[in-house]
């Protein structure tokens, strides 16, 4: 099956709905609907003028989109797929606002649809972290000298005090030259840090920081070295460059393309930078089929994007 291989062609292939439709269920359903998403029968006829298959075992009917993020959305799939190819080749991502533009859909659609991609980004790999990693942890959000009172103490009783002035902590691995881990995290103290770095990273492997207090017993665990970044910056091969080039790429798109970015809905939006990071060396088409074939699974409701219901779906 022929892959795009930029958005000029992406756009002519998925340029109606019927050839969207049919690119998604060749790359879904390459042998034919396994069962019915109901009752699980395998005997079902393809209704063509209603793009739909109706099972044999309990006439329930059901679509392409059953079971995938684009469930239950009005919203076609040539619109879904270029907004998937938008949001996993942008370097710095794109807002709801210029995906609105784009598909000529509100921006709140835009926001909901970039967000139900991005779910699709999360991949809960349990594969460790091997040879040298590199640690370190990041502070998200406004500095509280810019806020008003009233703000700052509204944003710290609805998410706490988070590390620094009420922002949010952002813990990252990186293996050198191989993929990065991140999740918001808490706070960032010994604990947490223990627990997700024994969790991510392989016991031979090599472990660098910098000082902060919450990697003092690593080197129980791992041949640690510590760079003081009160002195220095490189010791020999000792560094976190890596991981602080991520954060770099990651506060990008959040400052200069999302702006404003609620802690709330933090996590989403650091899987999709480190979606993008580490597929970074396949082309915009890989990057596209490999999303693509991650949209199954797991389905984000409006009212759990809002708060409103919790979601079952989480990252790292």
């Amino acid at each position: 099956m022929k892959t795009p291989e930029s958005l000029l062609e992406a756009t002519r292939m998925f340029d109606s709905v019927d050839k969207a439709h049919d690119y998604l269920t060749k790359l879904r359903w390459s042998d034919g609907v396994i069962g019915c998403p109901v009752c699980g029968c395998s005997e079902n006829y393809y209704l063509a003028t209603q793009k739909r298959w109706k099972c044999k075992g309990c006439s329930k009917q059901f679509s392409v989109k059953v079971g995938t993020i684009f469930e239950s959305s009005p919203i076609g799939l040539d619109k879904w797929l270029i907004a998937l190819w938008l949001i996993v080749n942008a370097k710095n991502g794109i807002s709801s606002c210029e995906l609105a533009r784009a598909l000529k859909v509100t921006q709140k659609t835009a926001w909901f649809m970039n967000h139900r991609i991005r779910l699709a980004l999360e991949n809960g790999t349990i594969e460790t972290l091997k040879g040298t990693v590199e640690v370190d942890e990041t502070y998200i959000g406004g500095k509280a000298s810019n806020m008003h009172d009233a703000e700052r103490m509204a944003r710290n009783e609805r998410y706490g005090s988070r590390g620094s002035a009420g922002k949010a902590v952002v813990f990252g691995m990186l293996e050198r030259g191989g993929k990065v881990k991140a999740k918001v995290i808490e706070r960032a103290d010994q604990k947490s840090a223990t627990k997700n770095i024994l969790k991510h990273v392989d016991g031979h492997a090599k472990l660098f920081t910098d000082d902060h207090g919450s990697y003092q017993q690593m080197g129980f665990y791992y041949a640690h070295s510590v760079i003081h970044h009160a002195t220095e910056y490189v010791r020999d091969n000792v560094h976190t460059n890596g991981i602080e080039n991520f954060w770099s790429l990651l506060k990008r798109g959040l400052k200069g393309t999302y702006v404003s970015v609620e802690p709330y809905h933090l996590q989403r939006y650091v899987v999709e930078q480190v979606f993008r990071f580490n597929h970074r060396k396949e082309n915009d088409g890989g990057r596209f089929v490999k999303a693509l074939s991650q949209i199954a699974g797991c389905r984000l409701t409006y009212n759990q994007l809002t708060g409103k219901v919790l979601s079952a779906c989480g990252a790292m």
